[in-house]
Parts: structure tokens; sequence; C-alpha cells
């Protein structure tokens, strides 16, 4: 092909691409002059069958021919005479787009977030685990026995394998944990005191769904072991952390209780935030509201897991991150958090 054709082919090809009025129109001219298949390509398989004189030549010219096009596509898309969103369309660009509201973090992740952040500011860190475990870190390395009712199986979600039988490995029946706690159990097996720890995340019981419970929910577990570990040492801690998450003016109070993983164990009630300890419908006119369960971890955990209780001791807290952020904002409903209503979710 001579020069004479290349230049002609240019003059036809930037006519067409300014006479185009629309976006579609622009495309199909686009894809006839560069598409794969278009005239570009047609013109550089030809290079091969020239004379090896001609060839640089020919190819140079091929080139600045796809230049040319390129520039005028360019000049002709900048121009918006061929959008088919632009004033050619009958389309006023001036007018302003429709905004688009933004988005937020979940209450949960809100909540969970500033729990932990307290907690790190008191020097533990902030670990998590895995959502399958084995008996061993959720049951019988934390001191619940076989015949505890919580290890039945309509108290737990065991996985079951493909044909049948639940999933096991060395250390007992695979399962979706019911707590996070069974890191309390993989940290220490793991590291040598002292250890700080907080772990949040999600947990799995079958519970009926109702306005106060769900088959899936979030916790956050704390232990801190080392030498000379006592009571106080829990109790202060879990007083920053109340006052930190409630608001300074609030009331505490210890109650004795009984978990196997603890000993001694205790529920700590706050005062409640609606009514200050008068009564209420969000306390049950009790003027108490219940947050956590705590305790000494009990020497058998201790002995599960290779420390000597003769030489450290520590203590142990567990939450429902769930039952805080309902406590805290004065909600309802659990189902709330998880139905994903922005009219509900966007006011936090």
């Amino acid at each position: 092909m001579s020069a004479i054709d290349i230049d002609a082919l240019r003059k036809t090809a930037e006519e067409e691409i300014t006479a185009v009025s629309s976006g579609q129109a622009l495309e199909e001219i686009r894809n006839k002059y560069l598409g794969r298949k278009g005239v570009l390509a047609g013109l550089t398989s030809e290079i091969p069958s020239l004379a090896p004189e001609e060839r640089a030549a020919f190819g140079k010219k091929v080139n600045a021919l796809k230049g040319a096009l390129l520039a005028a596509f360019e000049r002709k898309q900048d121009s918006g005479t061929a959008s088919s969103g632009g004033a050619a369309a009958g389309v006023d660009i001036s007018m302003p787009g429709v905004g688009q509201p933004a988005g937020s973090i979940h209450l949960i992740t809100q909540v969970a977030e500033e729990v932990t952040g307290l907690f790190a500011r008191m020097g533990f860190s902030v670990e998590e685990g895995p959502e399958i475990e084995n008996e061993f870190n959720n049951f019988s390395g934390l001191n619940i026995p076989l015949e505890h009712p919580s290890r039945d199986n309509f108290d737990t979600f065991y996985l079951k394998a493909p044909g049948g039988g639940i999933l096991e490995e060395k250390d007992g029946k695979l399962l979706l944990r019911s707590h996070t706690s069974p890191m309390q159990i993989r940290v220490m097996r793991s590291r040598r005191p002292p250890v700080a720890v907080v772990v949040p995340g999600r947990v799995y019981r079958p519970d009926a769904v109702d306005a106060s419970h769900s088959f899936m929910f979030n916790q956050i577990e704390g232990f801190l072991v080392d030498r000379n570990v006592n009571f106080s040492h829990l109790k202060g801690v879990l007083e920053s952390f109340a006052r930190g998450i409630f608001g300074e003016d609030i009331s505490m109070r210890f109650r004795p209780h009984f978990f196997p993983f603890t000993e001694p164990s205790v529920e700590l009630d706050v005062s409640c935030i609606i009514c200050k300890g008068k009564g209420c419908p969000l306390c049950g006119r009790k003027g108490w509201l219940e947050i956590l369960g705590a305790g000494m971890i009990h020497p058998n955990v201790f002995r599960n897991v290779g420390y000597e209780p003769s030489k450290y001791s520590g203590f142990a807290f567990g939450m429902g991150v769930d039952r805080i952020a309902l406590l805290k904002y004065g909600i309802d409903d659990i189902r709330l958090l998880f139905q994903n209503d922005v009219r509900f979710l966007k006011q936090f």
C-alpha cells in the first residue's frame, strides 16, 4: 500500500469521527479502525508480506496513522458531543448528581473497639482466634466436665462429617465455639506469664432467636496471669472498664456466682444508666444491670495448660458485646443489630 492510500484512509477516518453524534456510534467507528479485526490490524498484518526494504517505512506510516486516529478519538470524546450522557443526548450535565449516603461502622464493631481499646490502654493485647474449635480448648481445658450441660448436642453446634458422625481431631470433637474463652487456653499453652489478653469475636449457641437471644452473638474474653495477682486487681480492672463504658457516675456491685473455669466467681452489675438505680423497664425495675461474669482462674485450668498453680495466679472475665451495646444505648431487641435496617443503624 502506498503513502497516498494511508493519507486517504486517515482523511476518511477523521471525517467520520468528526461527523459522529453519539457515544455508541463513536465506539463503532473506534472498533472499525482500532479493533482487533479493524483496519489498522489489517494494515499491520500486511507488513510481513512486503519487501524487506519497504517494511520499515510502511510500518512507520501505519504507526503515524494509529497515533492520529487515537488523538482524533480523544478530541471527540473530550468535546462531549459524542457522550451518551452529555448535552447531545438532551441531558443537562450541569445539574448536581444524586448523592450517595456515607456508610459507618456497625454498632457492634463500635462497641467492641471501644471495649478492647479500654483494655489495651490498661496493657492488654488484643487477640483473635478461630471460630471452629475442639473440645479441649472449648471445654476440657477450661475445667468444664463431660457431664456439663453445655457439652450436650442440644447446647453446642458440633460439626458433622459429610458421611455422618461428628468431625474429630486429636483434641476432641470439632464445634463452633460457644464462647471466646478457648483463646485463653491457646494463648497460655503457647506463652509463659506474664500474659494479659482480650479476645473479641463471634460465638455460636443453638438458642431460639428472640428479643434477647440469638444463635450467633459477640463476646469479649479477657484474662491476666502473673505472680501474686489477686481479686483486688480484678476489681480495679473491671471498675476502670465499667466507668469507661457507662460513665463515671455509675455504682457497681459484685455478686457471688459459679463458673467451672474460675474460683471464686462473680457477676458484675452496674446501676441502671437510665433510671440511675431507681427502677425502670430497662433494668426490670431492679435498678441494676448485669454486664459480665468474672473470677480468679481455677487451678485446674493452670494445670491443663502447663502453668504451676503454686507459682502463678490470674483472673478472667467475659462479656457479651451485643448486651453491652443494648444496655449502653437503651435498645430493647437484639434482633435490631442484625436486621441491617439502615433507619436503625444510622442512629449510631
